[in-house]
């Protein structure tokens, strides 16, 4: 094969020109310490880096972001919940003081004006936000849980759901006596006596007459069919329970009625009315208008089916729904973080805060009575034999409806010290739930910043060189380059005279 200078020289130059190109290669590598600048100079290496990149992002997504946000969206709720748990501890108390003590009149007083106080505490903390998403409200988190203040026009319908096991036995009193104003008569009244009966408590007070509340039954013997039971109650609907009653106190209620008392939001069940749905655990559901909710009312979307028809023209369709909030924490991994108000914060606890505040009222109210028949008996001018036995006519129904009032507060406040246990029980266990959910969060978090030290490992090592070794090689191409230039050199400079 005739090979010529032509040939040599072009040979020459390529193989000058791959040591050059790898010079080049490497002291790009140098500067940067990368294997690659290109995918096409690597495509494994590049399809590797790239699936690495997007595990490493992920990663540092959830290491960095996704996970500080749950741990401080727990830690707000859960700073919340123990706040709420300390108001029911609290509650509970006066609730423990009021049926296992004796109650002068300044401890009534005291637990009074305590309870007004921590009964416009118990919702508050259901406002609970971070970074200006409200913790206890589902999917709705830039909406609050309670009304901030108060709104006169704001109008709901709503519907409630019963249980068997939510109806309530009551017992109330007769007007039992009167303070005279002199001491010519005796007191000719009546005495107070017990009377019980069974209701139905709404989540609401003040209800509105212009859709007056009715109970529907359900047989729930198949929970996915329930199928309604006709009900023939007869209904009477009064303002207030003052209403209701005459001029004794005396409150009539037949075995088939339903009285609906207004201003309380409680439905009075008849003996035949309660006894079937107590035997057969029917499903009851009520229908009723709310307009007007004072500051510190729970928002009816948050616990109930409810329609907003403050604007009848465009009203507001609320359906009540499991809303869980999930964070992804991990690849293929999720946390539900939220915990929502209807699992912990019952409608019943101010209704009961309520009830323990008109109770106390009514002891005050007899004892005042008591106390003022006691100094008129004690004033000069009633000192005759005849003025006393008259007053003392008084005293003694005054004495009866004193002790009633005493009774009903201790028997009252022992059944609310059971309901307040269940209300820190759901408190508790939500408690419980976080502190589980923060154990678990805890070791996924070392997990995937484990997995991220790993996964950032793998990358340096499929995308980097060493640089020492990048200088080894670097040099070593640098010389083979240096040679083939000067190898080169000696090629060119022959020429056919140099055989003549």
């Amino acid at each position: 094969m005739r090979v010529t200078d032509n040939m040599i020289m072009n040979k020459t130059k390529y193989n000058i020109n791959l040591n050059k190109v790898s010079v080049d290669k490497l002291n790009s590598q140098m500067t940067t310490q990368q294997k690659i600048e290109k995918a096409s100079e690597d495509p494994v290496i590049a399809m590797r880096s790239l699936r690495l990149s997007t595990d490493l992002s992920h990663m540092t997504q959830f290491v960095d972001n996704n996970i500080p946000d749950v741990e401080s969206w727990i830690d707000v709720t859960k700073t919340s919940l123990m706040n709420m748990n300390k108001v029911l501890t609290d509650i509970r108390q006066k609730c423990v003081a009021g049926a296992h003590d004796t109650l002068q009149p300044e401890d009534r007083n005291t637990i009074w004006k305590e309870l007004t106080a921590l009964s416009e505490q118990v919702y508050a903390e259901g406002n609970a936000d971070y970074a200006g998403r409200t913790v206890f409200t589902g999917f709705r988190t830039n909406c609050q849980l309670v009304f901030t203040k108060d709104e006169r026009d704001t109008t709901y319908e709503i519907t409630q759901k019963f249980q068997e096991s939510d109806i309530e036995h009551r017992r109330y009193y007769t007007k039992g006596s009167e303070v005279p104003t002199d001491a010519s008569t005796q007191y000719t009244g009546t005495i107070s006596q017990e009377h019980n009966y069974d209701r139905l408590r709404l989540a609401y007070n003040g209800v509105e007459s212009q859709n007056e509340p009715t109970l529907k039954l359900f047989d729930q013997t198949d929970p996915d069919n329930l199928v309604e039971v006709t009900n023939t109650a007869n209904y009477r609907y009064y303002a207030s329970e003052q209403e209701w009653q005459d001029d004794t106190g005396v409150k009539s209620l037949g075995d088939d009625e339903i009285i609906v008392i207004r201003n309380t939001g409680e439905m009075i069940l008849g003996k035949n009315i309660s006894d079937t749905m107590k035997s057969n655990d029917y499903l009851a559901e009520i229908n009723y208008v709310k307009k007007g909710f004072a500051k510190g009312d729970v928002k009816p979307e948050y616990y109930f089916d409810c329609k907003d028809v403050t604007d009848p023209q465009n009203p507001i369709e609320y359906t009540k729904e499991d809303q869980q909030i999930t964070y992804t924490v991990a690849i293929n991994t999720h946390i539900t973080i939220n915990t929502q108000a209807s699992d912990v914060f019952s409608t019943d606890i101010a209704r009961d805060v309520e009830e323990m505040i008109d109770i106390i009222n009514s002891a005050i109210v007899a004892h005042d009575k008591y106390d003022k028949i006691t100094n008129m008996m004690k004033q000069s001018r009633y000192s005759d034999e005849v003025s006393q036995n008259n007053l003392k006519t008084y005293l003694d129904a005054a004495a009866k409806e004193v002790a009633y009032a005493e009774d009903n507060l201790q028997k009252t406040y022992s059944q609310y010290i059971t309901n307040f246990d269940g209300y820190q029980r759901d408190v508790n266990l939500a408690v419980t739930n976080l502190g589980s959910t923060q154990v678990r969060l805890s070791l996924i978090k070392t997990r995937v910043e484990n997995q991220k030290t790993t996964v950032n490992e793998l990358k340096v090592k499929n995308d980097y060189r060493d640089l020492s070794d990048v200088i080894l090689d670097f040099y070593t191409a640098n010389n083979a380059y240096q040679s083939s230039l000067t190898a080169a050199a000696q090629v060119g400079r022959q020429s056919l005279l140099d055989y003549l």
